[in-house]
């Protein structure tokens, strides 16, 4: 059997699942396919090696790698796969595409959150659903496209994490739930004490006061997500320090934190200082690398 076609198999035989749906909304019948011993011992990916592993642990084994995740990093990740059964992991899957997912959506989240694997569906997930639905007011049939954006929901929190940071975040000014929902989700797995108030606090040590500074992160999301070592402060030295910028172009542009120092920022600034022209600072990045030449080849014109 070509290696191509035996994965299909495999993939069939070990991760083929039904998630049938009953009367009761709330309840389900999950069908698992029985262990193919024979066809996993004669597959080509059957490792013939570590002879005293399990069956069933080789079968998880291949079961992740034929979906298309690296088993060796996802163990590595979450220890727990070791000991999960392989029924466990069928249900969580048949769960999750219950839910909307696809199957080629999966090895891209188990690969980001393996945690995933191990979930309990009643205490994990399910709660997490009900808070996309219930709090960010996504219909059913969008919570593919919610939990592709950052699967990290899937592993975090209801009570300690997704509520916390919903709350900060609403009364910081983030009032649009569409684009909380399918563009900065990202913000709502951020720790509110230990990631997004530190950033608010650096920028106003800059010289902003609160309002500035939320003016700018609600207009440039972004920003809660970029490191205070590794970004701002670099960026703003530069900003203040080599190309003698004023904090008033930073407020007027705060996505100015959102291009790179070494390929964007330094080249063009050093082309502009050449030139001897000035350009706003908005202008001197947003445009294209053609509009930029004519810009400087007009004197800024």
């Amino acid at each position: 059997m070509p290696q191509a076609a035996g994965a299909v198999a495999l993939r069939s035989s070990l991760c083929s699942m039904s998630y049938e749906k009953t009367s009761s909304p709330s309840r389900s019948t999950l069908h698992v396919a029985p262990k193919p011993t024979s066809l996993l011992q004669n597959h080509p990916l059957y490792p013939q090696t570590h002879a005293k592993l399990s069956l069933e642990f080789k079968e998880k084994i291949l079961c992740l790698e034929v979906m298309g995740v690296d088993a060796g990093k996802a163990l590595s990740q979450n220890p727990e796969l070791r000991t999960v059964s392989l029924e466990s992991i069928h249900s969580i899957i048949s769960f999750l595409m219950s839910k909307g997912l696809q199957e080629k959506d999966l090895p891209r989240i188990f690969g980001m959150c393996p945690k995933i694997l191990t979930s309990d569906i009643k205490t994990d997930l399910n709660p997490v659903f009900d808070f996309i639905l219930q709090e960010l007011k996504v219909p059913e049939h969008s919570f593919r496209r919610v939990v592709n954006k950052c699967p990290r929901l899937l592993t975090s929190s209801v009570k300690d994490q997704l509520t916390p940071a919903f709350i900060y975040l609403r009364r910081l000014g983030f009032k649009d739930l569409v684009a909380l929902a399918y563009q900065d989700s990202v913000l709502l797995v951020s720790n509110v004490e230990n990631t997004l108030i530190p950033k608010l606090k650096f920028l106003e040590t800059l010289g902003l006061s609160k309002d500035e500074v939320r003016s700018m992160v609600l207009r440039c999301p972004a920003l809660l997500t970029f490191s205070i070592e590794n970004n701002f402060q670099p960026k703003y030295e530069y900003l203040a320090g080599e190309m003698g910028r004023k904090l008033e172009e930073l407020k007027e542009f705060p996505q100015y934190f959102a291009f790179s120092l070494e390929n964007r920022i330094k080249p063009r600034h050093m082309e502009i200082v050449q030139s001897g022209i000035s350009l706003p600072l908005s202008v001197m990045l947003k445009s294209t690398d053609e509009d930029f030449r004519q810009l400087i080849t007009q004197g800024g014109g």
